[in-house]
């Protein structure tokens, strides 16, 4: 009586063959994706959940502001040309967002009394960035992306 134990090991080069072909494959969908995610996840954090990425509230208006608000206006919404600013632009290589107004990223970042244009002394109320939802979110486009690869090769 004997045992012996063979091993073949076509099933892992084809699967390597695979994931090397990943390597050739066109990426620029996938990274649009990702740029429109991010875009959109940025959008519904001024207009609707409020937080930072971390999860934290953003500060209420200061009281002298709120006085000068109009009933209907949220916080960093009054005209809509901050949210308007968020654009997203991709590559076969690259996703980003954000906006290019000044005052987006004193808002994201805060500001101080001696900033100009003056003065800018506002708190932080950061809405760039991901949240684990949003890296949750932006996981699942990859994975549905490298899915349709896979099921293509």
């Amino acid at each position: 009586m004997s045992i012996a134990l063979r091993y073949d090991d076509a099933a892992i080069e084809r699967l390597a063959d695979r994931i090397r072909a990943f390597a050739d494959q066109d990426r620029s969908g996938l990274m649009e994706a990702i740029a429109f995610e991010g875009e959109n996840q940025t959008r519904r954090r001024i207009t609707v959940e409020k937080t930072a990425p971390d999860g934290t509230r953003w500060p209420a208006w200061s009281p002298a502001y709120a006085a000068s608000r109009h009933r209907g206006h949220g916080l960093l919404e009054r005209s809509g040309a901050l949210v308007d600013s968020i654009v997203s632009d991709s590559s076969d290589e690259h996703a980003e967002w954000g906006s290019n107004l000044i005052y987006f990223a004193i808002h994201n970042f805060g500001g101080t009394e001696d900033m100009a244009p003056g003065p800018a002394g506002i708190p932080q109320r950061q809405s760039l960035g991901l949240s684990s939802d949003n890296e949750t979110d932006i996981q699942a486009i990859v994975d549905d992306w490298a899915e349709r690869q896979l099921e293509e090769l």
